[in-house]
């Protein structure tokens, strides 16, 4: 059986009809996972296929970004984008560059219309991944720096208490992964501390790498935090 299959996307932007693949279900089962939600597969990569890419606007989509575009919106993108684009179908297989490609059109496309924080976070956490992948580790920080930065100000003006937990252990995540310790101790320090928050799951994760944080100062001579010496999470 084929990896890929077609779906037909109707674009918000230019209101054309077009083909994309994505991967079939039961090949999305992954061997691995980062702590930071970084998925690996045996075979076709799902990640490569999430974003959706109008051949005939460029305008590049995911399935989190708004249903609909105001006519402000698809001018803006225009004056950006679309006036330049030249006509390019992204809808069959596709290599690690072109998956980049597409991400980076879909940040594009999301930053002119003004999509969600959230969302443009998410695209900038995926970049990084795709970075990590090929093994490319300044240019995966800069992601992880980017994205901690988006996910920071999602956390202060989006109103998100169902995934409050998984948004700041993300952010205690990035930071740890940036060397950040001291920030990472505070916010996964939140999630195991803060009573409303009943997520066991990441309550788990976060006092998971709450005792690697100890470890891994602890192993470069770093003072420990006064809330790492009060108690042991």
């Amino acid at each position: 059986m084929e990896p890929l299959f077609q779906v037909k996307i109707n674009c918000i932007c230019c209101e054309q009809s077009y083909q994309t693949s994505r991967v079939r279900p039961s090949l999305k089962k992954a061997i691995k996972t980062d702590t930071d939600f970084c998925s690996y597969f045996k075979s076709v990569n799902p990640d490569y296929y999430v974003v959706r890419v109008c051949p005939y606007c460029g305008f590049a989509s995911t399935e989190n970004f708004a249903e609909k575009m105001s006519e402000k919106q698809k001018a803006a993108y225009f004056d950006k984008l679309g006036s330049q684009w030249k006509h390019r179908d992204y809808g069959g297989e596709r290599s690690a560059a072109e998956a980049m490609e597409c991400y980076k059109l879909s940040l594009v496309s999301a930053q002119a219309i003004g999509e969600k924080e959230r969302v443009i976070a998410a695209l900038l956490h995926h970049i990084a991944w795709l970075y990590r992948y090929e093994g490319k580790k300044e240019q995966e920080n800069r992601f992880l720096q980017f994205a901690l930065d988006a996910y920071v100000r999602v956390y202060e003006t989006e109103s998100v208490p169902v995934s409050h937990a998984r948004l700041m252990y993300l952010i205690g995540e990035l930071n740890r992964r940036l060397n950040n310790f001291h920030e990472a101790v505070r916010w996964f320090g939140r999630v195991i501390h803060d009573k409303n928050i009943v997520d066991a799951a990441m309550i788990r994760a976060s006092r998971e790498q709450w005792q690697l944080l100890r470890e891994e100062m602890t192993g470069r001579g770093m003072e420990l935090p006064e809330e790492m010496q009060q108690n042991g999470a």
